[in-house]
């Protein structure tokens, strides 16, 4: 969890670090749609991780961290929040856990990482394409990016502004604000901030086929709802809830 603006060449300030810790002691990523929709995440992340180390930037309550931890890889977590990152070396302790933001993260010199991992970071940041031009020089030789973010054309998000609730699918709504977001992707937009930090993007799709409310959802579906329309929205990633990309570095 990064939502702050760049601080560089800067210490984090006072009011920096207490939006901080109020975004994360008050975080909802661990209900059970936020649960289903970051293991299921994982799922498709798991298809394309290869080689030994990994780096993820935001872990927060770390869903995604445990998942990573249990491919054996070296894993380097970059958290803001304090709090999260006490939690993280407590459950995690073969990882290397990094206070820091992102816009100040430096690694250990000449290292590299064969898969970095951004779930649900970019539309965080104050600067996504600043954070993946950062990203592509930790990658190493044949190193991929994995990002994942929510799509302002989800069906819910659709229906919202023809039922008046929302003025345009990419305003933020009351969740965003909670969470501390800074806008909401649309493919486009999505695909673009990857294509003005000059990487190349090998993948584009979708997951979470998602017609109504996280409450709604919450109150009235089934497990095998949940998992259903996680699968549909692989089929139709334009309108899915959730879209990602998997980028490299071009060759030379």
């Amino acid at each position: 969890m990064n939502p702050l603006p760049p601080a560089s060449g800067t210490s984090m300030t006072a009011v920096e670090h207490d939006r901080l810790e109020r975004v994360a002691n008050t975080s909802l990523y661990t209900t059970r749609t936020g649960l289903a929709t970051i293991e299921y995440s994982y799922r498709i992340l798991r298809r394309h991780l290869a080689g030994s180390t990994a780096l993820e930037l935001g872990p927060a309550e770390g869903v995604m961290s445990e998942l990573l931890a249990g491919t054996g890889m070296a894993l380097t977590l970059v958290e803001g929040s304090a709090l999260f990152c006490e939690s993280l070396r407590h459950r995690l302790p073969r990882a290397d856990v990094v206070h820091s933001l992102f816009e100040e993260f430096e690694p250990d010199e000449n290292k590299k990482y064969d898969n970095i991992v951004l779930g649900h970071v970019l539309e965080h940041v104050n600067d996504p394409v600043g954070i993946l031009l950062r990203s592509k020089h930790w990658l190493a030789p044949g190193g991929r990016i994995f990002a994942a973010v929510p799509n302002a054309c989800s069906l819910h998000r659709q229906a919202a502004v023809m039922m008046g609730l929302l003025s345009s699918e990419d305003t933020l709504n009351e969740m965003d604000i909670h969470h501390g977001h800074r806008r909401v992707f649309d493919p486009e937009s999505f695909r673009n901030v990857f294509y003005e930090a000059s990487l190349k993007i090998d993948l584009f799709g979708g997951y979470w086929m998602k017609p109504v409310s996280n409450a709604q959802i919450e109150r009235d579906w089934s497990p095998e709802m949940l998992e259903a329309f996680m699968q549909l929205g692989e089929r139709y990633p334009d309108i899915a809830g959730e879209i990602y990309v998997l980028a490299s570095n071009p060759s030379p």
